[in-house]
């Protein structure tokens, strides 16, 4: 764990190069950044942003010593104690790779406009899927799409009321995975949604026990490869079409939102919550990062620092906590 000292010690020994890489044996860099403060502190903040490695910064106050600001802003993750380090470090030495590309994404997409972040991401994820990561997991869990419960009627259903649409994804047994066929039902009803004005509002939601589960695992790994993928992601991804329709679109959440099953809804101007929701990004035991949009849908509602611990740590939060940190707008029973 480096201080301001430390910190100084490290930058220039690394000629204010990398001092820390995803091929380390702790790929990772843990700051404190306290001590003596000599007006350095932007300079260090700067070379600390473009680590090619997570970076995670220990906020906790000791008295009257308080960790420097700019420093503390440019760490990815920023935690109270040294305890909550451990889980998170953890993570990263399983998928350094994957670590190291979602802190780089979230970094860099951070001022973009949210279509063009779409694309970096996109791009970062096609990459992932071709490394060693995402191969190490696939061998482990072959896709098996023949094993998707088939169910009745259209994967979104769809509901209009006059000036008011209902979107209600609809594979409740499955616990309605952002599958394929899930993923076109909804491009196209969002089209929809986008090419006529005559329609005010928009709800999305999900029906049976829980809003979504995320991707379908049983899918992943079928697409002919990540070049291809990506091509797909530019013509299909129901973020894009969200974007394009955000103002008129509420979504409601309840039970299970992993993954996609909070990056997509996160992106809708209100979002509300039933108590026994829980969100959780487990993308990185995959070797991969939030790939629905949740690298540019989340730190628009929640900040940098917050998605990376999402993501990194994989830990769950409750509909309180997400309402807490503005991720939710309302819970309501």
């Amino acid at each position: 764990m480096l201080d301001l000292a430390g910190l100084r010690e490290l930058r220039f020994a690394s000629a204010a190069g990398a001092g820390g890489w995803p091929f380390a044996s702790d790929p990772f860099l843990v700051v404190a950044p306290v001590g003596v403060e000599l007006g350095d502190e932007d300079a260090i903040a700067a070379w600390l942003a473009v680590q090619p490695c997570p970076v995670i910064g220990i906020a906790a106050k000791t008295g009257a010593v308080t960790a420097a600001r700019a420093v503390l802003a440019a760490c990815d993750v920023v935690v109270d104690d040294i305890g909550d380090v451990a889980p998170i470090v953890a993570n990263i030495r399983k998928a350094p790779l994957a670590a190291m590309t979602l802190v780089q994404v979230l970094r860099v997409t951070a001022g973009m406009p949210p279509e063009q972040a779409l694309v970096v991401e996109s791009l970062a994820y096609a990459t992932l899927q071709a490394g060693p990561e995402f191969a190490a997991w696939s061998r482990a869990n072959p896709s098996a799409p023949h094993r998707i419960v088939a169910e009745e009627g259209p994967a979104v259903r769809i509901e209009r009321d006059g000036p008011r649409l209902d979107l209600v994804l609809n594979r409740p047994r499955n616990r309605n995975p952002m599958s394929v066929e899930m993923r076109d039902a909804l491009c196209e009803a969002l089209q929809f949604v986008v090419t006529d004005d005559s329609i005010a509002s928009v709800r999305l939601s999900g029906a049976g026990a829980c809003f979504s589960t995320g991707g379908e695992v049983r899918e992943f790994g079928t697409a002919p490869d990540p070049a291809t993928a990506h091509a797909v992601r530019s013509q299909r991804l129901p973020a894009a079409v969200l974007l394009a329709c955000a103002e008129r679109v509420s979504a409601h959440l309840q039970g299970a939102c992993i993954g996609s099953g909070i990056e997509l809804p996160a992106f809708a101007r209100r979002v509300t919550a039933a108590r026994d929701t829980f969100i959780q990004l487990p993308e990185l035991r995959f070797g991969l990062i939030p790939g629905a949009g949740g690298c540019v849908s989340l730190p628009r509602r929640i900040g940098r620092q917050r998605t990376a611990w999402l993501a990194l740590s994989m830990r769950r939060i409750n509909a309180a906590t997400a309402r807490e940190w503005g991720l939710v707008d309302e819970i309501v029973d």
